[in-house]
């Protein structure tokens, strides 16, 4: 384990990651925006899952190997990307079809656990952030794998609280706006727009030489 000042500037700068925009608080909020806080506490979940097999995979050596691969690391953007693409278009053609007078649902619990699962799990951002970030707090005398996970466990649950504050934020907002229809109309496509920045921002991701 690393000593108790590693520790402490570890979870420092973790905090501090966990409450910078990024990727993965648009994502909660759009889908927050688009469906209401159940498919923002979905997705959440969905995100946390999604980095834990990043987790893993950096603690077995996966991740590096995929970051070692220029074609590994562009499938996997690639993938990640059109997948960010799709939820973004589908979120921009659900608010069309909303009617005027009644706020349409959102696309589900279930599918904003699944999407969020994917999401993080495609982004090979998220591997190249765990494979630069943790190892720098593991002490090499210890089980270095063990450390990794402990350490992407504690990164993983800040990113969670983090979103939370972001969800019910996000919440309130649409809940403001529910009785306004077209304002909740352009809310949604505002959140479908984001979701498609965030694929084409991912598409144009490089890898770390």
């Amino acid at each position: 384990m690393p000593d108790g000042g590693a520790l402490l500037l570890f979870l420092a700068a973790a905090v501090l990651v966990a409450c910078s925009p990024g990727p993965g608080i648009f994502y909660v909020a759009a889908r927050t925006l688009s469906g209401g806080r159940g498919e923002g506490l979905a997705s959440i979940l969905g995100t946390a899952l999604g980095g834990l097999v990043h987790v893993l995979a950096g603690a077995a050596g996966v991740s590096a190997l995929v970051m070692a691969s220029a074609e590994a690391f562009t499938a996997l953007k690639v993938a990640g990307a059109i997948y960010l693409l799709w939820l973004g278009i589908a979120t921009w053609r659900s608010a069309e079809r909303m009617p005027d007078m009644v706020a349409a649902p959102g696309r589900g619990c279930g599918n904003a656990l699944r999407d969020g699962i994917a999401v993080e799990a495609l982004n090979p951002k998220t591997a190249a952030f765990f494979l630069a970030f943790l190892p720098q707090f593991v002490d090499p005398s210890g089980s270095v794998a063990a450390q990794f996970i402990l350490l992407g466990l504690i990164s993983v649950t800040l990113n969670s609280l983090a979103d939370l504050v972001v969800v019910h934020l996000a919440a309130r907002l649409r809940a403001g706006v529910a009785a306004r229809p077209a304002l909740l109309r352009t809310l949604r496509k505002a959140s479908g727009a984001a979701l498609c920045a965030l694929g084409l921002s991912l598409a144009l991701a490089q890898r770390a030489r």
